[in-house]
């Protein structure tokens, strides 16, 4: 099975792995937009990035960080990540693909991160794979990170479920 983790946020990224592997990682695609060239994700290619990475015979399932408004946050950023959220539902209900939502306090309670730095995620997932810390080397690669932990979340916890 192929799973397909994403961290949802113009900053956040996306995460495929099948059997535990990661296969490869993405930030989210953005584009600017306006005059003021505000960040916004550029769907197009969420759904490049998505299609060129799956095969129609194959099992797929797409999980996404459950989000929620943020106190503190302002209106303007909290309706523009809102409207990340909804189009990448909105790309995964187009491609027919079926979607879980996992809260950050699950994914993060099953790999020990509870009341832990963000960047811990980074760390842990350099701790899973090695092989991963080049491309996860800066602090900005938290989002990578996350996205990661979330389709490993899934996996782990899935394969728990059907025994």
């Amino acid at each position: 099975m192929k799973i397909i983790g994403i961290d949802p946020g113009l900053s956040g990224a996306i995460a495929i792995l099948e059997n535990k592997k990661v296969l490869k990682i993405f930030d989210m695609p953005v584009m600017s937009e306006g005059k003021k060239n505000k960040r916004q994700l550029n769907s197009a290619q969420l759904v490049n990035i998505v299609r060129e990475n799956i095969n129609n015979n194959e099992e797929i399932a797409v999980v996404v960080e459950q989000v929620n408004a943020m106190p503190g946050q302002g209106v303007t950023s909290m309706f523009n990540f809102g409207q990340t959220f909804g189009a990448i539902k909105g790309v995964c209900a187009a491609l027919r693909l079926p979607i879980y939502f996992v809260r950050p306090s699950k994914w993060k309670k099953h790999f020990e991160l509870i009341n832990s730095s963000k960047d811990a995620s980074r760390t842990k997932v350099i701790e899973m794979y090695p092989c991963l810390s080049n491309q996860l080397s800066k602090k900005k690669d938290v989002n990578k990170s996350d996205a990661i932990l979330i389709a490993r979340f899934y996996s782990d916890t899935r394969l728990l479920d059907k025994k």
